[in-house]
């Protein structure tokens, strides 16, 4: 099947969609989708609901794999292990030269090897599938969402999850419609401690809460060896790499670095620290968005061709309270909560700590960590009154995917919060590539209402043949 019929051929042929409906704009080699300023997204008319199961608890559940690098592989073995009464088919990656470990692996674990496939439409085509784990590019997250939920599939989607406002609307519209499960990679509201922190937090006995910092730092400086562009290797299908992105040679960078790209990633922090804003927002009671989103930063500590900033600040604007993110790859002395305290009882050195939630009330303050580490308050006198330990969530959050897939419960990471966590990051963006412009955000369309060039990116741009339909 040829690239460009990626949609129109396999959409129409599973649920009829019409891609004439599309409400787009010719952009150059790009379509680039309107969005009505005056519309309420569709999602919240459609609310995620628990559904009537569909399969007995002890079914089989078949799985496949859609991008089989190393965080995939990882997904599809710490899945298997879980002992839940479930099977791998397929292992999909457009590059064949990803995916043999885990085929390998998960052929010991299941007694066959599953088939090594370049071509995700053979999955959403077989009716024995019922649920795959997308660990994609960012970019190409929504498209292989919507297809599979379309399909009849149920999806766990790697973060960051979406790569604009817009999909994320679409996505959490599309898991209503077709009552599908999408379980979003943010494992942290899997994680009993994090829950302890919400209802800590909500107790008041941190006082009036008035400033929230997120921390996301990653080691650095990062130097990037830019490597030349050229013929794309045999071995790899970079049409389909790119897919919805604009056309590109193919270069190693390109491939292997594409989180330092905006055609394909909310950048390398953002990508990482939407583990911290997803369990801030979680933690404070899931608010919506912001009323305004502020953010200087930049590329300060190598000056290179990357467009992705190593420094970032962004200020959020809630009404009652602010949000500060604080983010950047360029100090080697904040580290990640290690493993030996993800795995144990033990508490973070908070100091130099660069993956925690700060929460700052009038009474005392909550340091929380991200995916283990727990969290700690403190009171006015810097007296430490009271702890919970916490611990890698990972598995926690497989298991409710599992155990939503049987019982079509709303899983724990749910599209809805998944989109709104995933927005915060995308606003920031903007009003960083937009000049450190100040965007004002309308609580209820999601649109932003001083700048339409912002909502012009906000609604993404996708190549002819991976358009993303209007109506999912």
């Amino acid at each position: 099947m040829k690239r460009r019929n990626f949609l129109v051929s396999s959409l129409l042929g599973t649920v009829g969609l019409n891609l004439s409906s599309c409400h787009s704009k010719d952009s150059g080699n790009s379509l680039v989708v309107e969005q009505d300023s005056m519309k309420v997204p569709e999602y919240k008319s459609t609310p995620l609901a628990a559904g009537k199961s569909v399969s007995g608890s002890n079914d089989k559940i078949i799985l496949s794999l859609i991008g089989a690098g190393g965080w995939g592989s990882n997904l599809a073995l710490e899945m298997s292990s879980l002992n839940a009464n479930t099977e791998f088919k397929y292992v999909c990656d457009v590059d064949d030269t990803r995916g043999g470990r885990v085929i390998d692996e998960l052929g010991k674990i299941q007694g066959y090897n599953p088939e090594r496939i370049r071509d995700m439409r053979r999955i959403f085509d077989d009716r024995d599938v019922d649920a795959v784990i997308i660990a994609t590019p960012t970019h190409w997250h929504t498209l292989a969402s919507l297809r599979a939920m379309q399909a009849g599939k149920d999806v766990y989607l790697e973060k960051c999850i979406t790569h604009n406002v817009h999909e994320g609307q679409q996505l959490a519209h599309a898991a209503a419609k077709y009552d599908r499960i999408l379980q979003c990679g943010l494992q942290n509201r899997s994680a009993a401690y994090n829950g302890q922190a919400a209802e800590y937090v909500k107790s008041g006995k941190l006082g009036k809460i008035l400033n929230v910092s997120v921390i996301g730092f990653l080691n650095g400086p990062v130097p990037l060896n830019e490597k030349p562009e050229e013929s794309a290797p045999d071995y790899i299908d970079w049409d389909m790499w790119l897919g919805p992105a604009a056309m590109a040679p193919y270069s190693i960078s390109r491939n292997k670095s594409w989180h330092y790209y905006w055609e394909y990633s909310a950048g390398m922090c953002m990508e990482d620290g939407i583990h911290q804003m997803d369990l801030m927002r979680y933690v404070m009671g899931n608010p919506g968005v912001p009323r305004s989103v502020s953010t200087v930063g930049g590329r300060f500590s190598v000056d290179d061709r990357r467009e992705i900033p190593d420094v970032l600040n962004v200020v959020y604007d809630f009404r009652d309270y602010t949000i500060n993110f604080q983010a950047g790859e360029f100090c080697r002395y904040m580290i990640k909560t290690s493993p030996e305290i993800r795995y144990s009882d033990q508490f973070p050195d908070w100091t130099t700590n660069s993956s925690k939630v700060i929460i700052q009330g009038t009474e005392a303050m909550m340091i929380l960590g991200r995916m283990g580490g727990g969290w700690q308050i403190y009171g006015n006198e810097g007296e430490m009154i009271e702890q919970i330990p916490g611990r890698f969530p990972l598995q926690d959050n497989l298991r409710n995917y599992l155990d939503c897939i049987r019982s079509r419960n709303v899983p724990n990471a749910n599209i809805v919060q998944g989109h709104l966590s995933s927005s915060m990051l995308h606003y920031a963006n903007l009003s960083l590539r937009l000049g450190n412009h100040r965007l004002e955000i309308d609580p209820e369309t999601e649109f932003i209402k001083n700048n339409p060039e912002a909502n012009r990116i906000a609604t993404g741009h996708y190549r002819e043949g991976f358009q993303l339909p209007e109506i999912v």
